[in-house]
């Protein structure tokens, strides 16, 4: 029974970074692709360390994944915040309204005139 457990969080897990590259080439913010891929890339390790802990047979292993998964629960967001700071501290644009295919920032501003 934890086998096929396992085996059902494995699947979760590649449905998660399926989904998370997906959302990495769907979106055109910097910031919302810092997000999707943060957000994926937790969800999946979250999935892989517990279908990891099912499969093992000592509680000891089971222990330091423990370990790693709340080590990966606390830093990843703190590092995607850093970089999306950053990224507002160096003076990135956040834009707001997604643009449509083929305009340019130039073309966009003009046609309001």
């Amino acid at each position: 029974m934890m086998i096929m457990i396992s085996n059902i969080l494995l699947v979760l897990c590649w449905i998660y970074i399926a989904f998370g590259i997906v959302g990495l080439f769907r979106f055109r913010n910097v910031y919302a692709r810092l997000l999707t891929g943060s957000k994926i890339d937790t969800a999946a390790m979250i999935t892989l360390l517990l279908a990891l802990m099912l499969r093992s047979e000592s509680w000891e292993f089971s222990a330091k994944l423990l370990v790693i998964l709340l080590f990966i629960i606390v830093t990843t967001p703190v590092g995607s915040h850093i970089i999306a700071r950053s990224a507002f501290d160096s003076g990135l644009p956040v834009k707001l309204i997604e643009e449509e295919p083929g305009l340019t920032d130039s073309d966009s501003e003009e046609g309001g005139k």
